[in-house]
């Protein structure tokens, strides 16, 4: 039988990062949680295993002292990064390192660590290519989006998930990537939330594509999945919904009006300039005009992981 493990969460102050700590804490297999918001995690229950440290992780220096300060002293064994900026619009040189060097800090870190021997990164369905002739059905051999016209948004998103990739089989530090769905909810930094939001939603005529999302449940519980498992490499985590957008649109409540696809980026452009709303039509463009839908074979066959909770939608 194993030991119990000791876990270190980063982006506790986020949805996902919160509702997995509540989960390991719930977890027998799990000793102490050592959960890392960036600023302050309110929400967090009070638990005589669980230690919050507000960190920046942008900062390699305080990765650093985290790591060999406090990390160590509770001989943390495996770090759960699901640290992801959540907002579309904001592109500086401060987010890139919110974004791709506090990956790089851990994992250089981590493999000199002293009880650290494994890194569960959260990544996003958004590295992907959508295209025409490209495979609605996503493996995780699909090309990733490396267009260097992308919005810093999904380029931070490639280049973390690349940075990670790269050092599996060089270390030994056990490295997994989850490239999860689209999470739709609150507070999580989806961009198809901040689109349904609106009463009245614009989508381009003559296209419907077929989406696929999850639940902070079942994100959460893929990445505790990930935690107890010894594989390494990258997975696909889906959801259980999955259907076309004119459906989401009418599931939220919402009314779909096609409209010519010009003219939908200068639109939301303008909606976001006026109730400061976060969805880029132009960012969502490809996913609005063709189907990108995660295989979840690997994630189910190697993790045991399939998705259990359903989207709660408003019309049902």
């Amino acid at each position: 039988m194993k030991r119990p493990v000791n876990v270190m969460v980063t982006g506790a102050d986020a949805p996902v990062g919160e509702r997995l700590v509540r989960d390991l804490l719930d977890d027998s297999r799990v000793d102490q949680v050592l959960a890392v918001p960036w600023k302050e995690a309110g929400h967090l229950p009070k638990d005589d295993r669980l230690t919050v440290i507000p960190v920046d992780l942008s900062s390699s220096r305080r990765v650093h002292e985290l790591l060999f300060g406090k990390a160590r002293d509770l001989d943390i064994d495996i770090i759960a990064h699901t640290q992801l900026h959540r907002t579309a619009r904001d592109e500086s040189a401060q987010v890139h390192r919110y974004n791709v060097e506090a990956v790089r800090s851990l994992l250089s870190l981590s493999e000199r660590h002293p009880s650290v021997r494994r890194l569960v990164m959260r990544s996003d369905a958004a590295v992907y290519q959508i295209q025409r002739d490209l495979p609605v059905l996503i493996a995780e051999h699909h090309p990733l989006n490396m267009t260097g016209s992308a919005p810093q948004w999904i380029r931070d998103r490639v280049e973390a998930d690349v940075t990670a990739c790269t050092r599996m089989g060089m270390t030994p530090l056990q490295i997994v990537v989850l490239r999860t769905a689209e999470v739709l909810a609150p507070g999580t930094g989806s961009q198809l939330y901040d689109y349904l939001e609106s009463a009245i939603c614009l989508r381009p005529a003559g296209f419907d594509p077929m989406l696929n999302l999850l639940t902070i449940q079942d994100c959460a519980a893929a990445i505790q999945k990930a935690v107890h498992n010894d594989a390494q490499g990258v997975f696909n985590i889906p959801g259980v919904d999955t259907l076309p957008l004119t459906a989401a649109i009418r599931a939220w409540g919402r009314i779909g009006i096609p409209f010519a696809s010009s003219l939908l980026s200068p639109l939301y452009h303008l909606r976001s300039r006026i109730t400061g709303g976060d969805f880029r039509y132009g960012m969502n463009r490809r996913r609005f005009h063709y189907s990108g839908v995660l295989d979840g074979t690997r994630a189910r066959e190697v993790l045991s992981y399939v998705p259990c909770h359903p989207i709660e939608w408003p019309t049902d």
